[in-house]
């Protein structure tokens, strides 16, 4: 289990005690910040199964490509929100080749 998983649950269970207790309160930003937070956990517990899958896929690549496939998964795990923008990128991108016109 990665760290963002870990993160993920922590900040979705902070969500939802807040958004409870604005609820209850009758806070609205109290409730906004817990909604907030509950999606943000969501988001991170996402993207670490995303990164444990790919761990998998790691093992059962060929020998010769398995320390550049760690290279790029160790990036990914430093610096979420870069790769998170470069595979966004990349998809738009692609989906603007594939387009007629």
């Amino acid at each position: 289990m990665t760290d963002q998983r870990i993160e993920g649950a922590a900040d979705t269970l902070t969500g939802e005690v807040q958004s409870g207790l604005g609820r209850m309160t009758g806070d609205s930003k109290l409730q906004f910040e817990g909604k907030f937070n509950e999606y943000k956990g969501k988001a991170k517990d996402a993207y670490g199964r995303v990164i444990d899958g790919l761990d998998g896929l790691v093992e059962k690549a060929p020998v010769q490509y398995q320390d550049k496939a760690r290279q790029g998964l160790d990036f990914a795990r430093r610096k979420p929100l870069l790769t998170t923008g470069i595979i966004a990128g990349l998809a738009i991108l692609l989906g603007g080749v594939g387009r007629r016109r």
